[in-house]
């Protein structure tokens, strides 16, 4: 009797599915895919499958209206069927969900059960734009497939290790209880799988390294891991603070809320719009693709010469702390990517850094590749790495270890 190891891993956003099917008993990819404009006439399916009868004819793709979730997850379901991997096979052992938020009560990846999918959707006001389409997700797929186990892993559950004065803003403690207003972090898989990672490109016991991880996306977020342990990161109570990042401000004076709100008359809304999608590279330069801010720095252009200068110093102000915040630093862990495949950021990021213990290769810092390496030069005292991450595996992994049990 065959034992069960797939797990389907599933990241529900507001008109997208992004999915994995892995083999968690030589953690293979069966097929990836992704559903996007998901309520759209141009809704999009591809579908790529990477083993079994149908991995000879590649990827494919369809175009066409998919009214909801219920209709993208059936589409998936038929695409998975047609491969010989369809989600009625009896080797589906659990269904994983990046899930955004998980507040205080959800620290570990969790067995979602009625209580705690309503828990979850408690937490909506948290993350607005996030957990309602994870909830949704999660409805569906149970909906498909009620007689497997569905695991929530969530994005804040690595960074539940904080220390609790670090985790606290300096504000009324009563109105912070009340609201549950602190600091949750955000990027987590990302950077549990990284730490992780780098300490084994290492060849040494997580439990041995320091590292500071540096998630650079259009979401951007830095972590200080002691041993495998988070207890700092640059996200707070949204994935708004902290580093310059595609289209957010990161770490801002409050008061420029204040002001613009009462000198300017902007609204809430307004604002919140502001911030989280008019700002970061994007309001510096009218460019949130890293690599076009790249181009345009090169030919000369000032605007995004100063978004690039910002966002760079915003990184060497986090990486300088956390280095103060560890106390020893065994390696620097660039993913995600900008950080996997923009060298000039690592550059810039690591130069002058040298009285930290931080040296690059150059040579090694260009050359870019899919594989784990490290970019630093042979006397720098502190590792400099570029580790691609693989959130989906993580989730994979947490979720398969959960229900095998």
């Amino acid at each position: 009797m065959t034992t069960a190891s797939r797990v389907l891993v599933l990241n529900s956003g507001s008109s997208s599915v992004k999915y994995q099917l892995l083999d968690m008993a030589d953690s293979s990819r069966l097929a990836v895919g992704l559903v996007e404009r998901i309520g759209e006439t141009t809704s999009r399916l591809v579908h790529e499958p990477l083993a079994g009868p149908g991995a000879a004819g590649g990827r494919r793709e369809r175009v066409g209206a998919i009214a909801d979730h219920e209709a993208a997850l059936q589409a998936v379901a038929q695409e998975l069927a047609a491969d010989g991997m369809g989600l009625d096979s009896p080797e589906l052992a659990a269904v994983g969900h990046r899930v955004v938020h998980g507040g205080t009560r959800f620290t570990a990846p969790t067995v979602i059960d009625d209580e705690v999918l309503a828990e979850i959707r408690s937490l909506i006001p948290l993350a607005p734009l996030h957990n309602p389409a994870n909830v949704t997700g999660i409805e569906v797929a149970h909906h498909l497939r009620p007689d497997v186990p569905q695991v929530a892993v969530f994005d804040t559950a690595f960074h539940a290790t904080m220390p609790e004065h670090v985790a606290r803003y300096a504000i009324d403690a009563a109105t912070a209880e009340k609201y549950a207003i602190r600091r949750y972090g955000f990027h987590g898989t990302s950077h549990a799988y990284v730490s992780r990672a780098t300490a084994a490109l290492l060849g040494r016991p997580v439990e041995e390294v320091n590292v500071i991880v540096l998630h650079l996306g259009n979401g951007a977020s830095a972590s200080a891991v002691r041993g495998g342990v988070c207890v700092e990161t640059s996200m707070g109570l949204t994935p708004l603070e902290g580093l310059v990042m595609g289209t957010r401000s990161g770490d801002l004076d409050p008061a420029v809320i204040f002001h613009l709100a009462r000198v300017g008359g902007f609204s809430v809304d307004e604002i919140d719009s502001l911030l989280n999608k008019k700002s970061g590279l994007l309001g510096l330069c009218g460019d949130n693709d890293m690599r076009e801010v790249l181009r345009r720095a090169g030919e000369g252009d000032e605007a995004a010469r100063l978004a690039f200068a910002a966002y760079v110093h915003r990184l060497k102000k986090y990486i300088g702390a956390y280095a103060a915040v560890l106390g020893r630093v065994d390696a620097v862990a660039f993913t995600a990517g900008v950080g996997e495949n923009a060298h000039p950021v690592r550059e810039a990021a690591i130069d002058g850094l040298a009285e930290l213990g931080l040296v690059l290769d150059p040579e090694a810092n260009a050359v870019r590749s899919p594989q784990a390496r490290l970019v630093s030069a042979e006397h720098s005292r502190v590792a400099v790495a570029v580790v691609p991450t693989d959130e989906e595996l993580e989730i994979a992994a947490q979720a398969y270890a959960l229900v095998t049990q």
